[in-house]
């Protein structure tokens, strides 16, 4: 049977959202060339360059150079200079803003009134996060991660392998499939997906000649130093605020990058990568047994995520404003999911954008000067990281119990069992509030 035609309300609806979600692009667009700061100083000044060497042969980031970046990063960087380099600014934002597009459509497409609400939220949160919502190369895996995670009830597969291709973008979508590992019942076909598009796009590189370079981001990573807006940045960033001899920041020309020093900034920048895989870890145990204490997928999946993605910015001596726009994927499916529960992170979320952008680019300059006001405005946004991964965690651990609250039987593992165990066009039967 064909289904019904939407009601005119939900068309006035679509179009009232489709106009906003134009309305916010441009105006982050605008911001990004006439807003304060140079938003677009990675895009116009690295991506390009980056992206004239390869077109001109001179050099190929991460075939025949060293690349910060997974390889596929270099797809749209390359494709961003398709009108020419006079106009490789307005071409990748256009780029990323029809990848939000993309994503933003199939979320409509949902039926129920709780998609809607997670699109008006998700156009809040770019507009209050800013030029760097589009503008960075993050925001080419956002798009991405929403899409792979709104697939995973009827495309399971597809969607694992989104995430894969995420993961050779960025990093940070690796939060996504080792979660989805941890949690699916079909963890054999999502690690068989995983590991076949990763060899398809390894096979690529080093037919392309990359050699052992494909994997130079990881080392590439590993060697930084403690980024200015990291969390544990702040012991430096106020010191130097106070005039401490001793600290203070600094511009690394080899990384591009604004970094603190200081007394026992050695000591932290070898303990950083350590801990950040033992924290990355224990909230994967926790998942794990989570799972196997019989906790729903709708219910623990979407907080697993976003634990392990705060991680990635909590516990990381890197930290960079865009980081803060990884968190639209898993809110934006919690949302989706279990609307009502969701609400407190979502609150948490759009307070972080509106904070970030205040730091940057609104006002980066007083930032770079550790002005105290501004070190302290950045205090209260990574203090709210740790509420966040805070709330995250404790509904990981409560999952199963809540689910046996609500009644729900424990689940038995089967292979053919869908990785959403539920209709998704049908209410979450795991939540205590039919409302939710």
């Amino acid at each position: 049977m064909a289904a019904a035609p939407p009601a005119p309300s939900s068309r006035a609806h679509r179009a009232a959202l489709w106009t906003v979600f134009g309305l916010v692009h441009g105006l982050i667009i605008l911001l990004c060339f006439t807003g304060p700061g140079w938003p677009l100083g990675d895009v116009e000044q690295v991506y390009r360059s980056w992206a004239e060497g390869g077109a001109s042969g001179r050099f190929q980031v991460g075939i025949d150079t060293p690349f910060v970046y997974p390889i596929l990063a270099f797809v749209p960087i390359i494709l961003a200079l398709a009108f020419g380099p006079a106009l490789y600014a307005a071409t990748w934002l256009g780029m990323v803003t029809l990848l939000d597009a993309v994503a933003f459509a199939v979320l409509l497409r949902r039926p129920g009134k709780a998609a809607p609400r997670a699109a008006w939220w998700w156009l809040g949160f770019l507009a209050l996060l800013g030029p760097v919502a589009l503008a960075r190369i993050d925001a080419v895996t956002v798009p991405i991660v929403i899409l792979a995670l709104l697939l995973l009830a009827t495309r399971p597969l597809w969607g694992a392998a989104l995430l894969t291709i995420g993961t050779w973008l960025k990093v940070w979508p690796f939060a996504a499939l080792a979660a989805l590992v941890v949690v699916s019942r079909q963890r054999g076909r999502v690690l068989a997906t995983a590991a076949g598009t990763s060899a398809v796009i390894v096979l690529i590189a080093l037919i392309l000649g990359s050699g052992l370079t494909v994997f130079s981001f990881v080392t590439e990573q590993t060697g930084r130093g403690i980024q200015i807006e990291s969390p544990v940045g702040l012991v430096w960033m106020w010191q130097a605020a106070l005039d401490l001899p001793g600290s203070f920041l600094y511009y690394d020309r080899e990384i591009l990058t604004f970094q603190v020093t200081g007394p026992g900034i050695d000591l932290a920048i070898a303990l950083m990568t350590p801990l950040l895989a033992l924290t990355v870890a224990a909230v994967l145990l926790l998942g794990w047994r989570a799972i196997r204490d019989g906790a729903s997928f709708e219910r623990l999946y979407p907080p697993l995520l976003l634990a392990l993605v705060v991680t990635l910015i909590a516990v990381n001596k890197v930290g960079s404003p865009q980081f803060i726009g990884w968190l639209a994927a898993p809110v934006i499916f919690g949302l989706v999911l279990r609307p009502r529960a969701w609400r407190t992170p979502a609150v948490l979320v759009a307070v972080m954008a509106g904070m970030t952008q205040l730091l940057y680019p609104s006002l980066y300059d007083g930032l770079l000067t550790a002005e105290p006001l501004m070190v302290l405005l950045l205090t209260l946004r990574n203090l709210l990281e740790f509420v966040l991964l805070g709330w995250a965690i404790r509904e990981v651990w409560r999952s199963p119990a809540a689910d046996r609250r609500a009644g729900l039987p424990r689940p038995v593992p089967n292979p053919r069992t869908p990785i959403l165990e539920t209709d998704p066009h049908t209410p979450d039967p795991h939540s205590p509030d039919p409302k939710e």
